[in-house]
This record gives C-alpha cells, structure tokens and sequence, in this order.
C-alpha cells in the first residue's frame, strides 16, 4: 500500500486529551518521532479526527472502527470505502470495546479489501486467532481482555502464548497489546517473534508522551 506496517500503533481511543486538537497534538508528536528516529510508528484514531490527521502527517493512520457498508442511507454508520478517500491506511476491526460477530466481521474485512483499506484484527485468544486467520485478515492483534488498561503488560504475563499465537499466525503479522508500556515490553515482544505492538493509555495518557514514545522506540532497536 505504499506505506510501512508499523511496529507500534497507539490507540487514541475516546479519551478526552486524544480528541480534537488532543488527537493533532499527539499525531505530530508520533510524526515527529517516527521521522527523527526512523521508527515505523502507527495511529489510530477517532473517525471525527481522520481527515485531520491523515492529510496532516506522514505516519499510518487506523480508523478504530468501520461499518460492513457501502455508500447510501447508513446513518451512524462507517463505510470503509470513505475511511480510505479520507485517507485512512487502515482500520482496527474487533477491539475488546467494540466486539463484532464472525459473520459481520469476515464481511467487514471483505469489503475493506474491496477498498484498499488495511485491517488489523484484535483477537482475544489463541483460538480466536485461529478463527479469525480464515478470514485473511491484513494483521491480527492479540490482546488479552483481562491486561488491557493494566499495570503488567502481555509480555510479562504470557510469554509463552505470544510464541503460541505467533506460531498459529504463520505468514499474517501479528501485534501484541494489552498492559504495553515499556522498552522492555515492546523488545520482549519482538524477540518472541511478534510484529510489533498495540496500545494506548500508556502513551495517550501518559504526563509526557513524547518521552514514552522515544522509549518505547528503543525496544525496536536490537
């Protein structure tokens, strides 16, 4: 797709100070980093940010959710297709906070397909992964419901189901969250043979994010 997959996508979720002129300040920050650093850093943000973001920075930006629709009377909804005229890399599909049934999801990512738009899959377990590869996914996720928001990271608490995941993913990229926070976790993950990482209070809520981003870079670095 002309851009690189990002070894570390930050999840703006609804947070007040990742909105709005929040969500522009923290894109810039990730901008800035990923340029300076050579980092491959992703975000994904609000659908009321998009254009925002993706006209004004170079990094991949994520739509956090879309709709399986096309164009037409869909109120509320999101159709990928505008996601990616808006200029949107790509979408997370089936975050813990926004779960989707099999059958909406496999026609959620075939109609992302039909578009351009990448799709990063979040997976709560080793067997959702596997349930949800036959859908060809661009990228899995797998966060555990139980770290998300948390002190210890999946690194710390299951490495060894990284290893497991990692394996039943085969040829599709697989990311780790849930509990992410630092260089340590983002290394331990890597070295365990996952693509890179998904998170999000420990950067958008962090006093000093800027500072957390440049460390969790490190963790890329062998």
């Amino acid at each position: 797709m002309g851009v690189n997959f990002p070894a570390i996508i930050v999840n703006f979720k609804a947070y007040e100070s990742a909105l709005g002129e929040g969500a522009a300040l923290l894109a810039r920050l990730h901008d800035t980093v990923a340029r300076e650093t050579g980092a491959s850093l992703g975000v994904a943000v609000s659908s009321l940010d998009l254009t925002n973001t993706a006209s004004n920075f170079t990094i991949p930006v994520f739509a956090q959710h879309v709709d399986p629709v096309e164009y037409g009377a869909r109120t509320g909804q999101i159709p990928p297709a505008a996601v990616k005229q808006l200029g949107a890399f790509g979408t997370l599909l089936n975050h813990a906070e926004r779960r989707l049934s099999l059958e909406v999801l496999g026609k959620t990512i075939e109609i992302c397909r039909s578009v351009g738009l990448f799709t990063l899959v979040c997976a709560e377990s080793p067997e959702k992964v596997q349930e949800i590869l036959a859908f060809k996914p661009d990228a899995i996720a797998y966060e555990p419901p139980e770290l998300i928001g948390g002190n210890v990271s999946v690194s710390q608490a299951q490495p060894e189901v990284i290893a497991r995941v990692v394996a039943i993913a085969g040829a599709t990229p697989l990311l780790v969250g849930a509990g992410v926070k630092t260089e340590q976790d983002v290394r331990v993950s890597l070295q365990l043979g996952a693509r890179g990482v998904l998170l999000a209070s420990g950067v958008t809520l962090a006093p000093y994010p800027e500072d957390v981003l440049r460390q969790l870079v490190k963790g890329t670095i062998s």
